[in-house]
């Protein structure tokens, strides 16, 4: 029964929490927003868009004509429905009544003019102008006795990035963020639950009774594996729902790298987490009352606060070596894996350091914890806690 007695502390602290009415609340609230997110962002790619052009001129027509042909190639959820008016008031009508979004005309000398209501559609203005300058390229070039072709030679542009590609790297930004959100989130959260918990049990003086049965060591075991297990099972919800919602979007290509990542993730959190965890236990130990716990914590909401708005602004180099910074790694290799800037060994060799900080705080945190638990004559410092007898 003893060997086993950080597990009952364990289960006591994942049973309150479930049966926490605003802890239940607040995570499904969560997963519904994330899942509505998702859901829009399916449905919208996946959704057409249609515009109606009017013209009022022969010539307007042919080019309205070349304006669909570019439009519909360029995207195939884009869908061009051509009209053809008497005349410029005419035309002018059917905008004002809706039922036409861009008025095609010509504008004298100056060439072509889209004409909306209260704005002009950028999926029709983009093939417009490419449709438009092409045309015209081509009747100029024939008055010049010559071709596009050889007007244009050498003037295209194009765009490349060094290492992966673009749109990975746009997933990949999104992705990090919300990953080193759900870290924050549940160190922050989760951690300043368990010191809260930590000091409710000491001020009510519960804690000397249960120390009668088990060890302190024991009990603080079981309080960092009870909130481990919670924000383990939370943030892989999050993340279940992230992954099955992105396999409905234009992004699903890229699932096999993201889950690659996630897995990294994982280790990582629960590494990271279990370090933050005892910490924020020691700073419950610490404070005598609810009200310090707010001192107490201070350096570690610091320090959570600081790990991810590094994972956000930090970039090259930086970003690189605080990767093998514990706690900052947790976050940051992750991200890098993500990315495709950091290869499998270097993960492995962040981790083996993040393993072996753990455990050299882990004790340091379990001293700490142990002489300052049952100590109520007021807030005590790290110090004081240090040499404090057992």
């Amino acid at each position: 029964m003893r060997s086993n007695a950080w597990m009952i502390v364990a289960r006591r602290e994942i049973v309150s929490k479930l049966t926490d009415r605003t802890f239940v609340v607040g995570t499904l609230g969560l997963i519904a927003i994330l899942a509505g997110v998702l859901g829009v962002q399916a449905f919208m790619a996946d959704r057409a868009s249609e515009y109606a052009v009017v013209t009022s001129s022969s010539a307007a027509q042919g080019m309205a004509e070349r304006v669909k042909t570019v439009a519909e190639a360029e995207d195939d959820k884009v869908r061009v429905t051509l009209s053809r008016a008497p005349d410029d008031a005419a035309a002018t009508r059917e905008v004002r009544s809706g039922d036409a979004d861009v008025w095609l005309h010509e504008d004298g000398d100056e060439g072509w003019k889209l004409t909306g209501l209260d704005e002009v559609p950028g999926d029709v203005t983009t093939p417009a102008t490419d449709a438009i300058r092409d045309a015209t390229l081509t009747a100029n070039a024939a008055s010049a006795g010559t071709t596009v072709d050889a007007l244009t030679r050498g003037s295209a542009v194009t765009t490349g990035i060094l290492e992966g590609d673009a749109d990975r790297a746009g997933v990949a930004k999104v992705v990090g963020f919300a990953l080193a959100m759900m870290f924050y989130l549940a160190s922050f959260t989760f951690g300043l639950a368990l010191a809260n918990s930590v000091v409710e049990e000491k001020a009510s003086r519960i804690v000397e009774i249960i120390t009668t049965k088990i060890s302190v060591r024991e009990l603080l075991a079981g309080k960092v594996m009870g909130n481990l297990t919670l924000a383990f099972a939370q943030m892989a919800l999050f993340v279940g729902v992230g992954l099955v919602g992105l396999t409905f979007t234009e992004y699903d290509r890229f699932l096999p790298a993201i889950s690659g990542a996630v897995g990294w993730f994982v280790v990582f959190f629960v590494i990271g987490f279990g370090l933050l965890a005892c910490l924020w236990a020691v700073a419950g130990a610490l404070a005598s009352r609810t009200e310090d716990v707010q001192s107490t914590s201070t350096p570690l909401t610091m320090l959570t606060m600081a790990m991810f708005f590094a994972a956000l602004l930090v970039d090259g180099t930086a970003k690189t070596v605080l990767s093998f910074v514990p706690p900052f790694s947790s976050i940051i290799m992750p991200m890098r894996v993500l990315e495709g800037s950091a290869s499998w060994w270097e993960a492995l060799v962040a981790l083996a350091i993040l393993v072996v900080t753990a455990g050299l705080i882990v004790q340091v945190a379990a001293r700490l914890y142990q002489r300052s638990l049952l100590q109520t004559q007021g807030r005590l410092s790290i110090r004081q806690a240090w040499s404090t007898p057992t």
